[in-house]
C-alpha cells in the first residue's frame, strides 16, 4: 500500500528514513498508514515541525535499540506510533490517560464486534473497570 499525496511528499523529504518506494510511502498494514496520516494532520495542524518529529522519532528507536529491538525495518511504525503518542501528550493535545482511555475503550468495542463489521464506541466502553 502506498501513500501519494502533497503532504506525503514533504514528510518523504523532511523525514529521508520512511520506507518509500517511486510512488511515495508504503505500508505493510492498514494502521500503519493510519498513524503515517495522523502525524501528517497534526504537523499540518501546527502540532510539532518534522525536525522536532525527526528528533523524537530518533529518540524512540534509540529508546527502544537500548532495549533490545532488532531494528529490522518492521518495527518502523511502531516506533511512529509510539513518538506520535508521546508527542501528542508533551504537546497537550491529549494526555497520556486519556490516550489509554480510549485505546481501552477501542479495544473492549473491538471485543464485541464480529469479525468484518464496524466498530462502534458506545459510552459504556468508557467505563472503567471496577479494582475489586
Amino acid at each position: 500500500m502506498a501513500l501519494r499525496s502533497e503532504a506525503a511528499v514533504e514528510a518523504t523529504r523532511a523525514l529521508p528514513g520512511i520506507p518509500q518506494d517511486a510512488d511515495g510511502p508504503v505500508f505493510r498494514e492498514p494502521w500503519e498508514a493510519q498513524a503515517f496520516a495522523m502525524a501528517l494532520a497534526l504537523h499540518a495542524r501546527g502540532v510539532f515541525t518534522w525536525t522536532e518529529w525527526a528528533a523524537a522519532l530518533a529518540n524512540e528507536i534509540k529508546r527502544a535499540q537500548t532495549a533490545g529491538d532488532p531494528d529490522s525495518g518492521e518495527t518502523y511504525y511502531r516506533h511512529w506510533l509510539a513518538t506520535l503518542e508521546n508527542l501528542v501528550s508533551a504537546k497537550g493535545v491529549a494526555s497520556s490517560d486519556i490516550q489509554h482511555r480510549y485505546r481501552d475503550a477501542w479495544d473492549h468495542a473491538a471485543d464485541r464486534t464480529p469479525h468484518g463489521s464496524p466498530i462502534i464506541l458506545k459510552p459504556e466502553d468508557f467505563a472503567r473497570p471496577s479494582s475489586d
